[in-house]
C-alpha cells in the first residue's frame, strides 16, 4: 500500500492522492445513494500522461481501477463494488483543459472532466452549440456522457453522444495511450476506437480528452406544453410537430403523476387547467442562424396543436415551462430514495408499454408509485418507483423485461452499470455478449477497467 501510494503521489502530486475515509465514501457513492462500495484511494491526474502513470502502477500490481466523472450516473457504473480488494477510483475532475472552438471545422477538444454546462457556454460564445444537454449538466462531464452514450434533450435534434464525437484521447489497460483528437471525419483507416469507447463505461480505457462536433447556434424562439391523452397522443402529436416545424430542438414527455409533484414541491402552478392524463413540452427554433425574433408563430397555428396548449415566446415564460421539466428529477428525490430505470422503447410501442407498467409495477410489495417522463422523441423513458425498499431490485427486473418484452433495451442515456448486468442478455443476442465479451479481453485481459460493470459473466 505505501509503495502504491508513493509510486501514485509520484505521478499526480500527493494532494491528488485521496486516501481519508470520510472522503473516499463521497466518491464512493453515487447519485442515487442506493450503490456505494471500498475504494484504496482516488486519484485525480490532470493529464493524459499522468493518467497513463496511474493506469500503468496499478496494472502492474493487478489493483482494478474504477473510472469516475461527475458521478451522476444513477445504475452505479462509476463506483466499486462492495468486495475486496478495494480497487483505485480514478476521477477525471482535473482533466478540465478546453481548448480554442476551431471555427473553421466547428469543433473543440476538451478534456474529459470538463462539464457540459461549461463546455456549451464555451460554445456559445463563439456562435455554437455543443448539442448534448441534460438536467445534470453542471456536474455531469464530458468523458461520463462519452462513456455512457448519453442522450439529453435534445437527442431529438441532433442525435445522442456518439454523434457529436470526432476522436478521442485514452488510456488502455496496460497504460499505453491511443489518441486521435485531430478531428477529421473524412479519415477512414480501420476500426473507429473513438465510437468503440463511446458506451463501454469505462470497461475498455480511461477516457481522458476528446475532440468535439458543435452545430450551428439555433436559440429557443417558442416553447410549448400540450395536454394530451396520455403517451401515445404525445408520440403522435411530435411526430406531427416534427414534420410540421422544422427546428424542433426537444420533446419531451411528462405524465400527471409527475408535473403534479413538481407542482407540490415548487409551488409552481399547475400550467394547464384542468389535468391531463400527460403533457408534450417541446422546444422550437427559427431555424439555424436565426434570431428567436425571426420565428413565425403562425408555424404553430398550422401544426394543430391540441386545445389544452400553453405557448411562450419569450424568454421568462419560455424558461417558467421548462421549469416543469427540469425540476422534476429533485422533486422525486424529495419522497425518498427512486427506483430509477432508464429504457429505450420503440415509438409505436410507447404506449403498449406503459399500459403495461400497472401490472408490472403496482403488483410489487411497497405500495408503490411510479412517475414516467423523458425525451419521447427518441423512445427513452425514465420510469420512476417510489416505494419498495432501494435494495430489492425485483421492480428493476420488472420494468426492464417489460421493455425487452416491448423490443426495447433494458438500458439507455444511463447505462448499464452495475445494476442492469443481468438482465443485458435480455436485449443483447449471445452472438453480441461474446463479440462484446472478445473485445473486453483483447483490451483488459486481466479485467482490470470497471470490473463487474456492463457485461455479465460467461
Amino acid at each position: 500500500m505505501r509503495d502504491l501510494i508513493a509510486d501514485l503521489s509520484a505521478a499526480v502530486g500527493q494532494a491528488n492522492v485521496l486516501t481519508e475515509p470520510d472522503v473516499l465514501a463521497g466518491y464512493a457513492t453515487d447519485w442515487t445513494r442506493r450503490y456505494r462500495g471500498a475504494a484504496t484511494c482516488v486519484v485525480r491526474p490532470a493529464s493524459t500522461d499522468e493518467a497513463a502513470a496511474v493506469v500503468l502502477a496499478c496494472a502492474e500490481r493487478g489493483l482494478a481501477i474504477v473510472p469516475q466523472g461527475g458521478n451522476t450516473g444513477l445504475v452505479g457504473g462509476s463506483v466499486p463494488a462492495p468486495e475486496r480488494p478495494a480497487p483505485v477510483i480514478v476521477s477525471t475532475q482535473r482533466l478540465s483543459e478546453l481548448g480554442p472552438v476551431d471555427s473553421r471545422s466547428s469543433q473543440v477538444t476538451a478534456g474529459a472532466g470538463v462539464t457540459i454546462a461549461r463546455l456549451a457556454a464555451h460554445a456559445a460564445r463563439e456562435g455554437l452549440r455543443y448539442a448534448v444537454d441534460l438536467a445534470s449538466r453542471d456536474s455531469a462531464t464530458v468523458g461520463g456522457t462519452i462513456a455512457t452514450n448519453a442522450g439529453g434533450m435534445r437527442t431529438v435534434r441532433y442525435g445522442p453522444t456518439r454523434s457529436q464525437l470526432a476522436g478521442v484521447s485514452a488510456v488502455l489497460a496496460d497504460g499505453s495511450v491511443v489518441s486521435d483528437l485531430s478531428g477529421l471525419i473524412a479519415g477512414s483507416t480501420g476500426y473507429d476506437l473513438a465510437h468503440l469507447l463511446t458506451g463501454s463505461e469505462g470497461t475498455l480505457a480511461v477516457i481522458t480528452a476528446a475532440r468535439l462536433i458543435l452545430r450551428p447556434a439555433e436559440p429557443a424562439a417558442a416553447v410549448l406544453m400540450a395536454g394530451v391523452d396520455g403517451i401515445s397522443h404525445a408520440a403522435v402529436l411530435c411526430a406531427d410537430l416534427r414534420a410540421d416545424l422544422p427546428g424542433l430542438l426537444a420533446a419531451e414527455y411528462i405524465d400527471a403523476a409527475g408535473l403534479d409533484l413538481v407542482c407540490q414541491v415548487t409551488g409552481l402552478a399547475p400550467p394547464i387547467s384542468p389535468a391531463r392524463p400527460g403533457y408534450l413540452l417541446a422546444e422550437v427554433s427559427a431555424g439555424p442562424g436565426a434570431a428567436p425574433s425571426d420565428f413565425d408563430p403562425e408555424l404553430l397555428a398550422r401544426a394543430a396543436l391540441p386545445a389544452d396548449t400553453v405557448v411562450a415566446l419569450d424568454e421568462r415564460g419560455r424558461a417558467a415551462l421548462w421549469a416543469y421539466r427540469e425540476r422534476i428529477t429533485d422533486s422525486i428525490a424529495t419522497l425518498g430514495i427512486p427506483h430509477k430505470m432508464d429504457v429505450a422503447i420503440p415509438v409505436g410501442q410507447l404506449g403498449s408499454f406503459t399500459a403495461a407498467l400497472p401490472d408490472a409495477v403496482l403488483a410489487m410489495p411497497g405500495s408503490p408509485a411510479v412517475i414516467v417522463f423523458g425525451h419521447i422523441g427518441v423512445g427513452n423513458l425514465h420510469v420512476n418507483v417510489l416505494g419498495p425498499d432501494p435494495d430489492d431490485t425485483t421492480v428493476d427486473a420488472a420494468v426492464a423485461k417489460l421493455a425487452a418484452a416491448h423490443g426495447g433495451s433494458v438500458a439507455a442515456e444511463h447505462g448499464v452499470g452495475r445494476a442492469k448486468v443481468a438482465w443485458l442478455g435480455w436485449t443483447r443476442s449471445p452472438a453480441e455478449l461474446a463479440a462484446m465479451r472478445a473485445i473486453k479481453s483483447a483490451l483488459d485481459p486481466a479485467g482490470l477497467l470497471n470490473p463487474g460493470v456492463l457485461l455479465p459473466p460467461a
